[in-house]
């Protein structure tokens, strides 16, 4: 896919946390992000890291500045999971549903929609 999970995509998922809706309804669905689900988990899995390592520095009086130089880092981290996970989405689920047809593909582009807008709030 990409450096670091192509800088790392957004939640194929929507509020309630629903799946994308592509393929079928068994828990072992495949969505965008699936080939690097590893990846993925373990970029997650550094960023929750970075996110105890900014609870230990609030708990031993760290110098503000430095706290939000870390919750910065963790905020880019983040950012560039759920851009990655995005791009998986459009260019899986998204594709997915427009070969479905046009009520599919809008329903689909409604929910991209959404998810940038709520990425870039």
């Amino acid at each position: 896919m990409s450096e670091e999970i192509q800088n790392d995509n957004l939640l194929a998922t929507d509020e309630a946390g629903a799946s994308c809706g592509c393929g079928s309804s068994s828990a072992a669905e495949e969505h965008g992000y699936t080939p690097d689900k590893k990846r993925y988990l373990a970029r997650l899995k550094r960023i929750e890291g970075q996110v105890r390592g900014l609870h230990r520095m609030v708990d031993e009086d760290t110098y503000c500045i430095d706290v939000l130089t870390q919750v910065t880092a963790v905020q880019s981290a983040l950012k560039s999971v759920a851009l990655a996970l995005l791009d998986d989405h459009m260019q899986h689920c998204v594709l997915h549903a427009a070969q479905q047809g046009e009520e599919e593909a809008v329903e689909k582009l409604d929910e991209v929609s959404a998810a940038v807008a709520r990425l870039v709030r």
